[in-house]
C-alpha cells in the first residue's frame, strides 16, 4: 500500500515519469516536476478515503500559476487506501473554497490548528491509476 510521499514520489516515477524530480526546495508548493511532460505536480497521502479530497487553496493558486508562468499543466495525485488518483488542476473547474480550521502541519506531534482555505475535488475527476489492495 502506498501511504507515503516519498512511496508514492517512487511509484509515479517507475510506472510513469521516469525523469521525476524532486522540487528543488523544500518548502515549495510543489512536491515534484516533469520536464519531459511539462507537469508541475503536487503529491498527497490520505490515510482515509473520500471521495471528495481536499486541496489547499494555497496549494492550487501556487500550482496553477507556476503552470500558467511556466507552460505546464499543474497535476494533484493523491493515495488513499482505496486507491491512486490523478487530477489535471488545469483541466478542471476551480473547487468552491472555504476556510476550516486545520492541523498547522501534518506532524502529529503538532497539534496546533489554523484557519486554512480548501476546496474539495470527486474523486470522478480523477484517473485512477493504481488500484490498493
Amino acid at each position: 500500500m502506498i501511504n507515503k510521499e516519498k512511496e508514492l514520489f517512487d511509484f509515479v516515477k517507475s510506472k510513469y515519469l521516469p525523469d521525476l524530480k524532486e522540487s528543488d526546495y523544500k518548502f515549495s508548493k510543489y512536491d515534484c516536476y516533469s520536464e519531459k511532460f511539462k507537469l508541475d505536480i503536487e503529491l498527497k497521502c490520505r490515510a482515509t478515503h473520500y471521495d471528495d479530497l481536499l486541496i489547499e487553496k494555497a496549494k492550487y493558486d501556487a500550482l496553477i500559476e507556476r503552470s500558467k508562468n511556466h507552460g505546464t499543466k499543474a497535476f494533484y495525485i493523491n493515495s488513499t487506501p482505496s486507491g491512486v488518483f490523478v487530477f489535471n488542476l488545469s483541466a478542471l473547474r476551480e473547487p468552491e473554497w472555504e476556510d476550516r480550521m486545520m492541523p498547522k502541519t501534518s506532524h502529529f506531534s503538532d497539534r496546533e490548528k489554523i484557519v486554512k482555505c480548501v476546496g474539495y475535488i470527486n474523486i470522478k475527476e480523477a484517473r485512477k491509476i493504481y488500484e490498493q489492495v
